[in-house]
């Protein structure tokens, strides 16, 4: 089985995926309370400690940190932070769960698993709408990723995506990227 990642110092996404590239795990766990960098790292670890006693993972995938500026998204300051928690979060695999992570660039786990994400001219989604709407169609109806209910504004009584969700589903991408690339390498 194949644990895929998408570290974040806000939420982490984690989802297994079986021998057979199906998932078998979606979770997540929420950082964004916690103010101290060391005990996010610490509840990641607990949680990826749980998951390794429920299933028999034998491989680590992550979502490979930016490494260049995109107009309109990241500063110099978060991408240095989410470089430093993805480091950190690939030393607790390799140091404490003796399994060395494979870091996997978003653009080809997305390309693997032959998801489409279209330019601004062309749809109103966001690359995360965009994203997760193709997961739920290749997961189907075996999960059903959280929502809320917009407790105040103008659209107060709405359900819409959580946003963990979009963690959890690119957490699917990478796993289902590296069993990909791990079948394609086997025949």
């Amino acid at each position: 089985m194949i644990l895929g990642m998408d570290i974040s110092t806000s939420c982490t996404g984690f989802c297994v995926v079986n021998d057979k590239g199906k998932p078998v795990h979606f979770s997540y766990v929420e950082l964004n309370k916690e103010k101290n960098f060391f005990e996010k790292a610490k509840k990641v670890k607990n949680h990826m400690l749980g998951l390794l006693i429920k299933y028999p993972i034998e491989k680590i995938a992550v979502e490979d940190y930016l490494t260049s500026f995109a107009r309109g998204r990241s500063s110099s300051g978060t991408l240095f932070k989410l470089a430093k928690f993805n480091g950190i979060v690939q030393w607790i695999c390799y140091n404490d769960l003796d399994i060395e992570a494979s870091p996997i660039n978003v653009n080809n786990a997305r390309k693997a698993n032959n998801i489409i994400v279209l330019g601004k001219k062309k749809t109103t989604e966001t690359t995360k709408e965009q994203v997760l709407r193709q997961v739920k169609e290749k997961v189907g109806d075996i999960f059903e990723f959280p929502t809320k209910i917009l407790k105040s504004g103008p659209r107060k009584g709405q359900e819409v995506t959580n946003k963990v969700s979009y963690d959890m589903a690119d957490a699917f991408v990478i796993a289902k990227a590296s069993w990909i690339e791990k079948t394609s390498k086997a025949t």
